[in-house]
């Protein structure tokens, strides 16, 4: 079976955060020689949209979060929560996809403050927290339905936003589309977009970003 799949084992190093596995697709045997093979070379991997009965039925021990279908396999990096990054949900309905960019901030060794229920129809929640959003270098942004939230954030403050449409809505929402197209014509400058439901894109979009500054070096190179 090793031959079904080749891990990317120097990503880390290459990109500056780590392997993940996509298990949407994949048997449980598929995915336990993916751990098989991890563990002779002693790394760690992110497992996502790993379901329930996958994560109990896989052999080693792992860090498995329900909500967002999210495991750690292996050791993870200490957390730092500098530079600060908010996760802001504009529903309930939105945390599992929230939770997916959260988990996957922690694998790479990020802690981030989530602020969740503050969607724009209630425009006095996100009121009360935008001292606390103001207070973050990076802010990823998850709303479904009409997908207002990131736009009127970014009217509100001058840091990077990533834009996050989720599936959450009636049937207009098009599982997620009318929200990704809001926020692709949305008329605050400089907004990032991922795809529908795609929390571990938008934490890798964060990393990215964070790597950048850090690095303090040329983008050209």
């Amino acid at each position: 079976m090793s031959d079904e799949f080749q891990i990317d084992f120097d990503r880390d190093e290459r990109l500056g955060f780590g392997e993940a596995i996509f298990c949407a697709g994949k048997s449980t045997e598929q995915v336990q020689a993916i751990l098989d093979a991890a563990m002779q070379q002693q790394k760690s991997l992110l497992l996502t949209r790993c379901a329930l009965e996958m994560a109990a039925a896989l052999g080693p021990p792992l860090d498995y979060d329900e909500v967002s279908q999210t495991a750690f396999f292996g050791a993870t990096a200490p957390a730092s929560d500098t530079p600060r990054i908010a996760i802001v949900a504009a529903g309930t309905s939105d945390i599992p996809v929230a939770r997916e960019a959260e988990r996957t901030l922690r694998f790479n060794g990020r802690q981030a403050h989530m602020i969740l229920d503050v969607g724009v129809a209630g425009l006095w929640r996100l009121q009360a927290r935008l001292p606390e959003i103001r207070k973050s270098a990076i802010v990823i942004a998850v709303a479904g339905m009409d997908a207002a939230l990131p736009t009127v954030l970014g009217g509100l403050v001058p840091q990077p936003i990533i834009g996050v449409p989720t599936s959450v809505g009636y049937g207009a929402t098009r599982s997620g589309e009318t929200a990704l197209m809001a926020m692709l014509s949305s008329c605050t400058p400089g907004l990032t977009v991922v795809n529908i439901d795609n929390g571990y894109g938008a934490a890798c979009a964060a990393l990215r970003m964070i790597a950048r500054v850090a690095a303090d070096a040329p983008l050209d190179q």
